[in-house]
């Protein structure tokens, strides 16, 4: 990993995202979902949920899988919600302060109570992410944050990826739903789409992750076996020789291989090297 790296650390407002979720009618909040976003960002090191886990019991096995700590809170009270809340302000400020390496923090709440936090965050020159469930959160908070994601986006974007993806093998699918989510992340954030970068988006997200488990003796033979079914588009850099992502397919359902064209071996010209300075700031993200 390049040493300029963003590092995240993430706190849980849980009670406040799971009573939006529901409230929402969506499925049981997902940890997975936030990390696989925020990980398309960079390394997330500090992971921290709060919450009353009596009353949320449901929640500490995924989150605790995610590697969250969880910091419990009983809410014998009403007041019960606001000493969680204190609790995570409290920790975050501190963390600002003693972890200079840290330079980006990431809210899981719709909270417009976290507002002055998120104010002192950048004034310190923290990059702020928030995280919310679209119909409870408040504008305040959003406008706050360098940037917001709409959870309710991410759960309709894992459907869609998962019936686009049906028709392919069952053993390689899970290969092609990481290739698919690294390259969309690479495009959010303006990166060239390298098979280099494309492979070391997909390892941040799953370390574990191997081509050749998959049945595929090179990243590249992945690469191309994803162009034949129509998934992705792809050039040849023509300083490197090595593959570039050029498109990917918006078709909803991958298709039997193909053969490729000879458009898609043309040389693609690299694009200006992204910026490594503090990113600039951003409103509501999908």
């Amino acid at each position: 990993m390049a040493a300029t790296s963003t590092n995240i650390a993430v706190f849980i407002d849980l009670e406040n995202v799971a009573i939006g979720v529901r409230e929402a009618k969506l499925e049981t909040f997902k940890m997975d979902l936030v990390m696989a976003r925020l990980l398309d960002k960079g390394n997330v090191i500090v992971r921290k949920a709060y919450a009353d886990w009596g009353r949320f019991a449901e929640y500490k096995r995924p989150l605790h899988d995610s590697g969250v700590e969880l910091t419990d809170m009983p809410s014998s009270t009403s007041r019960g919600k606001n000493s969680a809340d204190i609790k995570m302000v409290v920790d975050a400020l501190e963390l600002s302060f003693t972890k200079p390496h840290i330079d980006t923090f990431a809210l899981i709440s719709g909270d417009s109570d976290f507002s002055p936090l998120v104010a002192k965050l950048r004034e310190n020159n923290r990059y702020t992410i928030g995280v919310g469930v679209k119909a409870s959160t408040s504008r305040i908070l959003i406008n706050a944050c360098d940037e917001f994601i709409i959870y309710d986006d991410l759960a309709r974007g894992r459907k869609k990826r998962s019936r686009g993806l049906s028709r392919l093998p069952e053993e390689s699918r899970e290969a092609f739903e990481l290739l698919l989510e690294s390259v969309a992340a690479l495009q959010r954030e303006g990166r060239n789409m390298h098979s280099s970068l494309v492979k070391e988006t997909m390892k941040r997200k799953q370390p574990q992750f191997s081509e050749e488990f998959h049945g595929y003796s090179s990243f590249n033979k992945l690469l191309e076996e994803a162009r034949k079914r129509g998934l992705i588009e792809l050039a040849k850099d023509p300083k490197s020789g090595t593959w570039v992502v050029t498109e990917v397919s918006e078709a909803t359902e991958a298709t039997e291989p193909t053969e490729p064209t000879e458009s898609t071996e043309e040389a693609a010209a690299p694009k200006p090297k992204r910026s490594t300075r503090k990113r600039t700031r951003k409103k509501a993200a999908k």
